[in-house]
């Protein structure tokens, strides 16, 4: 019985053996038909790579700076009591648009009007005997030195009636500038000190954006460039602004100096101490060569493309320019009218065998 299956076992392995070696024979048969060929090459049976292609379009390029900063404002104003009282009327609140001069509240002004109307009684009395001295004095019966001291005392208290006046005139608390009421600082009924805050006023034209730019940029910025402004805070919004000033001297410590941009925007709709991102156009070049940015290749010293001729792919050296979006500008190197390889060209040889599977329209 162990004789018959050891017997079985030893032709079931046999037979498995060979039709292992007749189904190795056929493969290794075709691999060299394959080599036998005209120069043992199998190269002429590599299919054409499939790419897409398109023809250089002409538009406009130009180049920018892009830097980020808050808005800001040129003109505030802190505003503190000039003398102390209680706050007896609230003449403007936060959001309101002041002009300079005018009031925006009211204290408690009885003691310092009391002073004024003292003063200005002392005046009178004073120069009611002046007026008298004067008489006397021209028929010699007062002496030059009793005239003068009473002149003295006269000037004296012309001044104290002026300064009780002006500490009176201090109870109205008044807008030094034009703006917006960003803050109050008091209420009906607080009493406050001289110095302490009252209002701040903010000009919120213009906004301002203080940009602090490498000196390599110093020669091509300029006041009256004109620029842009996107902000967080107004998503998808583009807002016009311009050059200002640019600050004539570089900080030695940073290597940058100071660009002062003034930012556009009828409606208000931006606030002081939004986070802008400004982008400053400095040149624009019109009517260029342009092809898509994702056909060059190679490096920082040499930049190519590959062009489609009778089939095959071509390499060519460019030189580029500015960009635009996904686009770029191309200097030398293309007339126009060449169909550029725009997809699949990467790690394609000079002279390999392409199919242009899409061909798109010039994208100007």
């Amino acid at each position: 019985m162990h004789k018959r299956a050891a017997s079985f076992a030893s032709r079931l392995s046999s037979l498995l053996l060979l039709m292992l070696s007749l189904a190795v024979l056929p493969a290794c048969d075709n691999g060299a038909a394959k080599n036998a060929g005209p120069g043992g090459n199998d190269d002429e049976d590599t299919p054409p790579v499939p790419v897409e292609v398109m023809t250089p379009f002409r538009g406009d390029v130009f180049a920018m700076y892009s830097g980020t900063a808050s808005l800001e404002t040129e003109e505030e104003a802190l505003i503190v009591a000039k003398v102390g009282g209680e706050v007896e009327e609230l003449l403007a609140e936060e959001g309101d648009r002041v002009g300079a001069g005018d009031v925006l509240a009211r204290l408690d002004g009885d003691r310092l009007r009391l002073e004024m109307q003292r003063s200005l009684a002392n005046l009178k009395k004073l120069e009611q005997e002046y007026n008298r001295n004067v008489e006397l004095h021209e028929k010699g019966l007062v002496s030059a030195g009793a005239f003068e001291g009473i002149k003295y005392e006269l000037d004296s208290l012309r001044a104290a009636y002026n300064l009780a006046r002006l500490e009176y005139s201090y109870t109205e608390i008044r807008a030094p500038i034009e703006g917006i009421i960003s803050e109050r600082f008091i209420k009906i009924g607080n009493t406050i000190s001289a110095n302490d805050p009252a209002f701040r006023i903010t000009d919120m034209e213009p906004l301002l954006g203080y940009l602090f730019v490498p000196e390599k940029e110093f020669r091509r910025l300029e006041p009256g460039q004109p620029a842009q402004v996107m902000v967080d805070a107004i998503p998808g919004e583009i807002f016009e602004a311009s050059i200002l000033r640019v600050s004539p001297v570089v900080d030695p410590e940073t290597g940058t100096f100071k660009v002062t941009l003034a930012v556009t925007d009828a409606e208000n709709r931006l606030k002081p101490g939004m986070f802008g991102r400004f982008q400053i156009v400095y040149e624009r070049r019109e009517d260029v060569l342009l092809i898509p940015r994702m056909a060059v290749l190679g490096d920082e010293t040499e930049k190519t493309v590959f062009v489609l001729e009778d089939g095959t792919a071509r390499r060519r050296a460019i030189e580029i320019g500015y960009s635009r979006g996904e686009n770029i500008e191309v200097l030398s190197g293309l007339s126009g009218d060449e169909s550029v390889i725009t997809l699949g060209q990467t790690g394609l040889k000079d002279g390999a065998e392409v199919s242009v599977v899409s061909a798109e329209p010039p994208a100007g």
